[in-house]
């Protein structure tokens, strides 16, 4: 056997599971849109510096397959500690343009040690048709604004 211990590893696990379910619960108590306030069509998770999923809350299980991609792409743009970055892209871990990941490097003495996720549906994201999913689109665009990687916030504010 490895040098792991099977009790502190259950004890951390928890703990970060916690963490995930938290995250999930603050997110569902301060949305304003009834989406994810009553529907609960979001998801957290936690992933490690490489960028690894170690926590999820229970939510929503295709928003989690899609987001370590989303995570690699931003950590592929040199995102520091204290920045916030959007992305909806489906081409860089997005699943549809109506659901938004926010990704946030987390820090300790200045060096990324994690990164808090979120993914959460927005009711329309300017497609062609109301709610940003329409059966006549040919192309991405006409399914609404394509976001990649996109820094929203610094640590400055």
């Amino acid at each position: 056997m490895s040098g792991l211990d099977p009790i502190a590893l259950q004890v951390w696990g928890a703990a970060l599971r916690a963490v995930a379910d938290e995250m999930q619960a603050a997110l569902v108590r301060s949305a304003f849109s009834v989406t994810i306030k009553e529907r609960r069509d979001c998801s957290t998770a936690l992933f490690d510096a490489q960028g690894r999923m170690v926590a999820q809350a229970d939510s929503i299980p295709v928003h989690l397959g899609a987001m370590p991609e989303a995570v690699e792409a931003v950590m592929a743009t040199g995102a520091a500690p204290g920045e916030a970055w959007i992305v909806n892209d489906p081409f860089t871990g997005g699943t549809h343009l109506p659901d938004l990941t926010i990704v946030s490097p987390v820090n300790i003495g200045g060096r990324v040690v994690a990164h808090a996720v979120t993914r959460a549906h927005h009711a329309d994201v300017g497609g062609m048709t109301p709610g940003s999913m329409p059966a006549g689109a040919r192309e991405l665009l006409q399914e609404g604004l394509v976001i990649p990687p996109v820094r929203i916030a610094t640590a400055a504010g």
